[in-house]
């Protein structure tokens, strides 16, 4: 249908203004080809032709907003995932870590909190955990809920095992959880030193200053600009000589604070804020 595509992209920018000015989400600098993907099929999930009428569900019933956001979010994570990165913090980064008398580590776009509990164990495991604090925080209350739950489905646990292994790890993950009805429920004991948080890197600013960043695979959903105003957040909370780590397929190469850090473990994604210029 001619002017159809044109059509959709007039849609999704006033869908996007309108959760912007209803709800305070923004969805406006994540990347667009993305976001067309999973409205594609959120349109099928809501029942609607159009982006038009999808607008009007969410400005006028509120029960359709929380149930978007599991669309808008990408919620798709496990506990060590790419075990590399966790083996270069663990060998790498921690060592340097050690010399602090207490740590701050903020996990921003927790999801359902696969990542905080991997970090956990693994500070856990090098004698850390007991004088850290991890900021786990994203925009997706429902993920929060589950990932202070630490609740998963049995049958991921071998891949989690499996990850954690390769990961350099000093026991067993079973250590850490305990299974019943077809859950593992992550210990507890974890969860003292974690705080469950909402925070928006679209619009929100730092809370914290931290000693290591992990922002891995969110990057990758977002535009140019708005990609450079979360590493300028990560700078600015992260102290001298702290650390940033992104995902497998995201870099600093192109973005404006570049110069901000100089490159730590580069094949695995770990970089380190400079220090003061002398």
């Amino acid at each position: 249908m001619p002017g159809s595509r044109k059509d959709f992209d007039i849609e999704l920018r006033l869908l996007l203004d309108a959760i912007f000015y209803k709800y305070h989400y923004d969805f406006r600098g994540y990347a667009t080809a993305s976001l067309k993907r999973r409205l594609t099929t959120a349109l099928v999930r809501f029942g609607c032709a159009t982006l038009s009428q999808l607008q009007d569900r969410v400005l006028h019933d509120p029960l359709v907003f929380p149930d978007l956001l599991g669309f808008l979010t990408v919620q798709v994570s496990e506990m060590f995932r790419d075990p590399a990165y966790f083996r270069a913090l663990r060998e790498k980064v921690v060592p340097l870590l050690r010399t602090y008398p207490s740590l701050k580590i903020w996990v921003a776009g927790c999801s359902n909190g696969e990542e905080v509990y991997s970090l956990a164990i693994l500070l856990r495991e090098e004698g850390l955990l007991e004088r850290t604090l991890i900021y786990a925080t994203d925009i997706n209350a429902h993920a929060l809920q589950k990932a202070e739950a630490g609740v998963y489905e049995i049958d991921r646990i071998a891949a989690f095992t499996e990850n954690h292994r390769k990961s350099g790890a000093r026991g067993s993950l079973s250590d850490y959880y305990t299974a019943a009805y077809g859950h593992a429920v992550f210990d507890k004991s974890l969860k003292k030193h974690i705080v469950f948080s909402d925070h928006s890197l679209a619009t929100d600013s730092v809370f914290a200053e931290v000693h290591l960043v992990s922002c891995r695979n969110v990057l990758i959903y977002f535009d140019r600009e708005l990609q450079d105003r979360a590493v300028g957040l990560f700078s600015e909370a992260l102290c001298r000589r702290g650390f940033l780590g992104l995902g497998s397929k995201e870099s600093l190469r192109f973005s404006s604070h570049a110069h901000e850090f100089e490159d730590f473990e580069l094949q695995d994604r770990i970089y380190q804020k400079k220090g003061a210029i002398q």
